[in-house]
């Protein structure tokens, strides 16, 4: 009986570690529906809703939060346009777009209720290259303030070894 028992626990050891259920459990549901909602909405976005509304320019998610009760998704949205009012025009129309895109999102994933969405402007990349670029300007400027520093310490210099030799 003992032979069977420890026979029998060793197996099921071995077969979860192998059907990788100890990957799978390293990450939370909610986690893992985040990854294939945000994989599912940009496919959406990038395919069906360009279709639907062709002059949309080009979006793309950037970030997905779920509720713990998986009952809410938040989705952060980049667009890439240089005007601000094309910026807000795109936004509205994927706004009164939610329900077309929970629709596809319904069908393509295997739950039994889908969280509702609701889509948010993710203005990281434009704040990173803002402070990118007042870095630059920073360094730019240090590398100038340098730069006359040696240039007044050389002219310094040179007028000292003048006198000097005088």
């Amino acid at each position: 009986m003992c032979l069977r028992f420890c026979h029998y626990a060793i197996y099921t050891q071995c077969s979860n570690s192998k059907k990788g259920k100890d990957m799978a459990r390293e990450f939370s549901r909610t986690d893992r529906v985040g990854q294939q909602i945000h994989k599912e909405v940009a496919s959406i976005l990038q395919h069906e809703f360009k279709h639907r509304e062709p002059e949309v320019g080009m979006i793309t998610v950037s970030g997905v939060e779920v509720s713990r009760d998986l009952a809410h998704a938040k989705i952060f949205v980049t667009f890439y346009s240089n005007s601000p009012e094309k910026i807000n025009d795109d936004f509205e129309k994927l706004q009164e777009s939610k329900s077309f895109v929970r629709g596809l999102l319904g069908r393509r994933m295997r739950m039994r209720n889908v969280p509702a969405v609701h889509f948010f402007k993710d203005s990281s990349i434009e704040e990173g290259a803002r402070i990118s670029a007042l870095v630059n300007k920073a360094v730019a400027s240090d590398k100038a303030k340098h730069i006359g520093e040696e240039n007044h310490d050389e002219a310094s210099d040179t007028l000292s070894t003048k006198n000097s030799d005088e």
